[in-house]
């Protein structure tokens, strides 16, 4: 998951995943100036497999997730 300190919905997101049970990797944006161009304004970004999913966990996000 693709974030930033302070970041509600990154937060939001993060404990949504950990109340499902799924693990995931946390990546902050603002360490690299590459992945700040990419996801700055679009945090949390959520990558896996073939999906992407954005903003918040939506019944339709997490059944991509399963």
């Amino acid at each position: 998951m693709y974030s930033r300190s302070g970041c509600h919905l990154c937060e939001e997101m993060a404990a949504g995943l950990r109340a499902l049970g799924i693990a995931f990797d946390e990546i902050d944006v603002d360490t690299d100036p590459h992945l700040r161009l990419l996801y700055g304004r679009d945090v949390p970004v959520l990558v896996y497999k073939d999906a992407v999913l954005k903003h918040r966990l939506t019944p339709e996000a997490i059944a991509k997730l399963r």
